[in-house]
């Protein structure tokens, strides 16, 4: 059984800093890009940074893109999304996802959500920045 735990969220001044952490058990680790989204209520989730398989591919929302920065340590298992100079706008629920398809070539087809109900989820962590 796949779990995906995050920490780190919480309440932050604008312009201030947060990292996120998620921890995947129960698949291999190596073999599947991660990524982290966000959802705002009666907003669409959106994939806001990912990393391929191999982590030697990221691929970020344009808006937070020279402000967060998402990295895997494949020996913990762990995927972090440090996040920078954050604004209001970024105020959201953030879940982290592993894939469920090995070696995708594509990380922005995986970072599109557009398969996303066959991702393994965490249960999501809230990020609040406040003006």
């Amino acid at each position: 059984q796949v779990q995906v735990v995050e920490s780190g969220g919480g309440l932050v001044q604008a312009g201030g800093s947060l990292r996120l952490s998620c921890v995947v058990s129960g698949l291999n680790f190596d073999d599947y890009a991660m990524g982290w989204f966000r959802q705002i209520p009666g907003k669409e989730r959106e994939g806001v940074a990912c990393i391929s398989w191999s982590g030697g591919s990221e691929h970020y929302l344009d808006s937070v893109k020279g402000r967060f920065t998402i990295s895997k340590l494949n020996r913990k298992k762990t995927v972090y999304l440090e996040m920078n100079s954050l604004q209001p706008d970024d105020t959201a629920t953030y879940s982290c996802a592993a894939d469920s398809t090995p070696q995708r070539v594509w990380l922005i087809e995986f970072c599109s959500g557009s398969n996303q109900h066959s991702y393994y989820w965490g249960q999501g962590t809230q990020v609040t920045v406040s003006s």
